[in-house]
């Protein structure tokens, strides 16, 4: 076995080859990069925690090559072995061999509770809001696209919210919060809640995730908020390059309610394999788009539904609208994957 672990502060000018092991998985490092981050870019699930050097989750055994870490030398390597290395700020210096622990499935994501501080809040609509939380410096939260988190509140009761943002763009959580008439957590995030708040989250959680094997055309269904890890699962698909066809059907009650109106649209034009329907089920009086209910939408458009791939998030009653019509065409259960949430609703303590 040959391992050297070097420390310098240097520039790659050309990408290496990077084998792991016990599974054989290959992903090329881009000069400047550091390994987890490739890893991540080519849907690798090597695990982390801070992406920084500081926690030591990621540690991997430097089987074969040389690494440089271009910030000196990490702080979680102090009292480990030579033969150790730390892929979210190791840089390879040629090809490697690493030998380390994959994450394969949602259940071998550790679930963790973490402190958040509020980095933003938009306004943007006239019941969603969207909020952003910054964890502190030593810490990133490892998701997949359509995963969720619970807000834990001072009574020890919890608040699920989907996070929006893919799992590549995790310098923040992004969040997609709708009011709720008597809503005591909504009521106190739209009327009292302020940028720098400390809040207290757990996750990630849930198994509402892509199926990143399946070679069939995907449809994305989403009522109201459901967006939000609709919106994590597409731009985690763009950033992998998946080329299958995949059409947002986006469901609302009036104009109004199309809360980032511009983002899928720019979508659309950026890529050829997305397209892109508004449905309003209330629908203002010079809308010219889809109307009716969004799943109604969607059967009337395809015509070979269990050639697709379906992924649903958003009020139960749609979700399940959407579910029975999709099995009475024959949709095998297999193909469909959801996520029905009560808005705020409790759970848990």
């Amino acid at each position: 076995m040959f391992y050297s672990l070097i420390i310098l502060h240097g520039t790659n000018a050309m990408s290496f080859k990077v084998t792991l092991l016990p599974s054989g998985h290959e992903f090329s490092v881009e000069p400047g990069e550091a390994v987890l981050d490739a890893a991540i870019r080519e849907g690798i699930g090597l695990p982390y925690g801070c992406r920084s050097g500081r926690c030591g989750a990621c540690i991997a055994i430097l089987a074969q090559g040389e690494v440089e870490y271009p910030d000196g030398p990490p702080e979680a390597l102090e009292y480990e072995p030579a033969d150790r290395c730390l892929p979210c700020v190791a840089h390879p210096r040629s090809d490697l061999v690493l030998e380390a622990r994959e994450i394969e499935t949602t259940e071998q994501i550790e679930v963790r509770v973490l402190p958040a501080r509020v980095q933003g809040i938009d306004h943007l609509a006239h019941d969603v809001v969207r909020l952003w939380l910054k964890l502190p410096d030593t810490q990133r939260l490892q998701f997949r696209a359509g995963q969720y988190i619970d807000f834990i509140l001072a009574d020890g009761s919890h608040r699920a919210f989907s996070i929006a943002n893919a799992p590549e763009d995790d310098a923040l959580i992004e969040l997609h919060i709708r009011h709720v008439d008597g809503g005591r957590f909504t009521d106190w995030v739209f009327s009292k809640l302020k940028d720098q708040t400390i809040l207290r989250i757990e996750g990630p959680h849930g198994s509402f995730v892509l199926d990143e094997t399946s070679p069939r055309p995907m449809l994305f269904i989403g009522g109201g908020t459901g967006l939000a890890p609709l919106k994590s699962q597409i731009e985690h698909a763009f950033h992998k390059g998946i080329e299958r066809p995949m059409t947002l059907y986006w469901g609302v009650r009036s104009r109004r309610d199309l809360y980032l109106p511009d983002l899928p649209e720019q979508w659309a034009r950026e890529h050829a394999n997305f397209r892109y329907v508004p449905v309003l089920s209330e629908p203002d009086a010079d809308w010219t788009g889809r109307t009716g209910f969004v799943h109604e939408a969607v059967l009337a458009d395809i015509d070979d539904l269990p050639a697709h791939d379906f992924y649903m998030a958003g009020p139960p009653v749609m979700v399940k609208a959407a579910l029975d019509a999709l099995r009475a065409a024959g949709v095998p259960d297999t193909q469909i994957h959801y996520d029905a949430f009560e808005y705020a609703a409790a759970k848990g303590k």
